[in-house]
């Protein structure tokens, strides 16, 4: 049973994100996701204390531990990617201006 109950909070939870992030302006994804890096890694780390916390003799609890770790470390790691590549786009090159 507690499989179950862990089924539904992961449901609720992946439900929640999608409607959270489909109400925003495609034109914030990227500020907000270099923004919130800090909370994927809070997020990663209760889905590690999850797995640990995980019955090993039932495989629903390991594999939505498994998968929770999994996704928290791709979005986590994602964000530190965009990151980057939006803080490039804000750094100046060797260009001399007013030369003609």
């Amino acid at each position: 049973m507690e499989g179950f109950a862990a089924l539904y909070i992961f449901m609720l939870a992946a439900f929640t994100g999608y409607e959270v992030i489909s109400r925003v302006p495609v034109i914030l994804h990227t500020p907000l996701m270099s923004g919130s890096n800090f909370v994927h890694g809070v997020v990663l780390v209760g889905a590690m204390v999850v797995l640990g916390h995980a019955d090993p003799e039932d495989p629903v609890q390991l594999v939505i531990g498994f998968v929770a770790v999994f996704l928290g470390a791709a979005n986590a790691a994602g964000g530190y990617v965009v990151t980057e590549r939006m803080l490039a786009m804000f750094k100046g090159g060797n260009k001399k201006q007013g030369s003609a």
